[in-house]
């Protein structure tokens, strides 16, 4: 859907359901699924075995007061625009020209970087999204995805099935944010995405072979990001992790 110049998409509800419909639909594996994370502290073991794992990459949803967009910009103003492609990028980035569709945004980081890439099934929107755009700039890798309906027709079949009633006014920015955490496939780094900041944000973690999103280094790495985007407030927030799930049937 668009307004003028910019288009605009319903504003994703923070429903594992939802997103898990989302990425079968572009052709991720079905062994891949959303799971509700409910703690941030490694300590919290009985919370975090309810999750299945390998985690591979976690999705937050927070607060984000008017002008968000704005306000980050310029704290960003002195950091070079990230404009890497292809073996040059550590983790994959994609910019958010779209409104509203920080969700979608947010699920493309997840399903493009780490472990998840493997799970992508070959021949699949997705992989073919992945494959077009990685070596691609980022004006370029901003009108393919502004350009592609099967994408946006995919986002507005979850789009408007939440339990929230989507705006009147698509062109008013939500009062949320998406962001996403994900483990680099080539060196193990720990990265924060978000479309509308200047590029990838390096948490200064390192994960080993064996330590997913949810391991005690990756957690702790993640809350004191989101405790700084949070201003210091621990509550107001979601999360969901992207996790195997070996039950689910093949697609």
């Amino acid at each position: 859907m668009a307004t003028g110049e910019k288009k605009y998409f319903v504003p994703l509800e923070s429903n594992p359901e939802l997103f898990t419909e989302l990425i079968h639909k572009l052709g991720v594996s079905k062994r891949l699924a959303f799971h509700d994370l409910l703690t941030l502290s490694p300590s919290d073991t009985e919370l975090l075995s309810f999750i299945p794992r390998p985690a591979l990459a976690l999705i937050f949803v927070i607060p984000a007061p008017d002008g968000y967009s704005a306000q980050l910009r310029v704290e960003e103003k002195d950091i070079p625009r990230h404009d890497k492609c292809g073996e040059e990028e550590d983790v994959m980035f994609y910019y958010q020209t779209i409104g509203n569709a920080c969700g979608l945004y947010a699920t493309l980081h997840a399903v493009s970087n780490g472990e998840a890439r493997t799970f992508v099934e070959p021949s699949s929107h997705i992989a073919r999204l992945i494959e077009h755009c990685t070596p691609l700039n980022s004006a370029q890798r901003i009108a393919a995805l502004e350009s592609d309906s099967e994408l946006e027709e995919a986002h507005a079949s979850v789009g408007f099935r939440g339990n929230t009633a989507p705006p009147e006014d698509l062109t008013v920015e939500p009062h949320f944010a998406y962001m996403t955490f994900v483990k680099s496939h080539k060196t193990g780094r720990l990265y924060q995405l978000e479309g509308c900041r200047q590029g990838p944000v390096d948490l200064g973690c390192v994960l080993s072979e064996d330590e997913d999103m949810l391991s005690g280094k990756a957690l702790c790495a993640v809350k004191e990001f989101v405790q700084k985007a949070g201003k210091g407030i621990e509550v107001g927030y979601s999360a969901m992790a992207l996790s195997v799930t070996e039950s689910g049937e093949e697609s």
